[in-house]
């Protein structure tokens, strides 16, 4: 891999823009027609792009305890074990209604309630996430929500792939509908005869899955439109650059646009990592895809000094940033913009999309600026609560009617006037 010399210009770590506008026309019809024609739409568009045909879209009990015994007890342990880690994580993020008392005998608060109902999408495709089921749904359990619906494309038998269904009832979730694509983020949205309308969608998925999140927000709440996946490394020359290039690889095998990017102030740790990237994507086995990624998004980012690269790397914003330096933790208060902080040699970035317990649903696209990783905050929405006493009334009253009349909303000053009225006689 070429090594890029940093010279004052920050577009350097410009990134491709995901443009879901080229196919908003294709997605409206999509979603237009599960929208009149329920469960027949589902079956059409499966018979179309999954090149299966399906009716009953609902997975039977039978089916996951098929799932559970090909996958086998040893990836059920994993399974449970990931879960476990997850949700004690999650844990930690629960909130509490807070309610705040006046000396007038006023109440204010705000109710912490979570989601009714809440669908997952599992992608398909190029590669299996399991994780993705554990990660999407361990939070939403945290939170309370009462029902949790998942949807993931059918494969050419028909069925869905045995790993994402022990994942799925791992995570206690027996709700799993075999529709993937735009169509099914339609029916999550709109509900059909057979898949239940929710509250929220979260979960990744390809660019017509991205496309349709982004035209039924307002129908729904969704978590964010994802981006390709990517990496940041901050590095120096104690870093070991065999790892350095394995952890790069780690991100770049997940689709031809996704990004690895080092940043280094070590010259000779930038040209060891280019040959080990060029020996190890040598013998990957998904060596076509990574060439592709390295190609499109990789780079090796040469500057004067980490100063510089702490710069580099705030404003790229990445998803994943590792820290593999001397002293990392010096490090870690700055920096201002990154989906996940991995922190040490020892803290590659699978450890965070499988198995170590923050959620690996993470901002892409330079989103980490104003974007969170997915929790249990996603899951839950607020009430304000407002009990105001007479006394209270009668303290805030002249200076609401105050308020009200300098907007011009009359009827807003009178609904008060009325009531310190009432008080008077």
């Amino acid at each position: 891999m070429k090594i890029t010399r940093y010279t004052g210009d920050p577009a350097v770590l410009k990134r491709t823009e995901l443009k879901t506008e080229d196919f908003d026309a294709v997605v409206k019809e999509i979603i237009e027609n599960v929208k009149t024609s329920g469960d027949a739409a589902l079956t059409s568009y499966t018979d179309r792009f999954d090149h299966v045909h399906i009716e009953q879209f609902r997975v039977a009990e039978e089916e996951f305890a098929l799932a559970l015994e090909e996958v086998g007890p040893k990836f059920v342990s994993i399974l449970e074990k990931a879960a476990a880690r997850i949700e004690n994580f999650h844990n930690i993020q629960k909130r509490q209604s807070q309610i705040m008392n006046e000396a007038n005998g006023s109440m204010l608060g705000t109710l912490i309630i979570p989601l009714s109902r809440v669908g997952v999408y599992v992608p398909g495709g190029k590669a299996l996430y399991p994780s993705s089921v554990l990660m999407n749904i361990m939070p939403a359990k945290v939170a309370g929500v009462d029902e949790i619906v998942m949807v993931t494309p059918p494969q050419k038998d028909g069925k869905v792939d045995p790993r994402v269904l022990a994942a799925a009832k791992v995570c206690g979730v027996r709700d799993v509908y075999k529709v993937g694509g735009a169509q099914a983020i339609a029916a999550l949205a709109y509900g059909t005869e057979q898949v239940p309308r929710v509250d929220k969608i979260v979960g990744p998925g390809n660019i017509f899955v991205a496309t349709a999140k982004k035209l039924v927000y307002g129908q729904v709440s969704v978590d964010s439109i994802a981006g390709p996946s990517e990496i940041l490394i901050l590095a120096d020359d104690s870093a070991d650059p065999v790892l350095m290039a394995a952890d790069m690889l780690s991100q770049a095998e997940h689709d031809e646009m996704a990004g690895a990017i080092l940043i280094t102030d070590s010259e000779q740790l930038a040209e060891q990592v280019a040959v080990a990237l060029d020996e190890q994507t040598a013998s990957a086995p998904r060596r076509a895809v990574i060439e592709a990624s390295l190609e499109n998004r990789g780079m090796i980012l040469l500057v004067r000094d980490l100063k510089e690269g702490v710069e580099m790397a705030n404003a790229y914003a990445p998803e994943h940033m590792e820290i593999v330096t001397r002293d990392p933790f010096n490090y870690v208060p700055l920096i201002k913009n990154a989906g996940a902080i991995f922190v040490g040699p020892n803290s590659p970035e699978p450890l965070g999309d499988y198995m170590a317990g923050p959620n690996h649903v993470l901002p892409t696209g330079g989103s980490a600026r104003f974007f969170s990783p997915l929790c249990v905050d996603d899951f839950i929405k607020k009430s304000s609560l407002l009990y105001i006493s007479a006394a209270g009334l009668k303290e805030l009253g002249e200076d609401v009617i105050a308020f009200a009349e300098e907007e011009k909303l009359f009827a807003h000053a009178n609904a008060v006037r009325l009531r310190l009225k009432g008080q008077e006689q």
